[in-house]
């Protein structure tokens, strides 16, 4: 089997509100930032100029992110990657992530940024593998489970 990625749908909208959740429940909670920009992508990300990709896997969506337009920083945020618990361990995180720096660098941008918390070992070491360095998190971070923020230079 091997990893499609899909462009945003309007009906795809649901698997990135369940996918995000599983994983937040799992490790934290759900912020109320969490919730306006997984309740309505369309509106959040796409319409702000940002992308939503899908993995499909076994034609069935497994996987999910957004490249979020960050104003302020002029770049994008690498957020709300998720990838089903029965579908971890096929390298499926590791697509999603190469499709959205491809995409990334085609877009003309020269870095991504992400937020994470560093109770999530595996997700940073995949990180780190493509390149991403730690860098300080400044006041007024748009998630408080983030214990850490990251870059990635082109």
């Amino acid at each position: 089997m091997s990893v499609k990625i899909l462009d945003f749908k309007e009906e795809y909208s649901k698997y990135f509100y369940e996918l995000n959740v599983e994983w937040l429940k799992k490790y934290f909670y759900i912020e109320k930032h969490d919730k306006e920009v997984l309740s309505n992508p369309k509106k959040f990300i796409i319409e702000s100029g940002g992308i939503v990709l899908f993995a499909q896997y076994d034609a069935k969506i497994v996987g999910t992110v957004a490249l979020m337009y960050l104003k302020e920083e002029n770049c994008y945020e690498l957020t709300k990657m998720a990838v089903s618990t029965e579908y971890r361990g096929k390298k499926i995180g590791q697509e999603i992530l190469e499709n959205c720096i491809k995409k990334a660098k085609e877009m003309g941008l020269n870095k991504l940024v992400l937020y994470s918390n560093r109770i999530l070992e595996n997700a940073i070491h995949i990180y780190k593998k493509y390149g991403f360095v730690e860098i300080p998190i400044k006041a007024g971070s748009p998630y408080k489970r983030a214990d850490i923020k990251m870059e990635l230079k082109f």
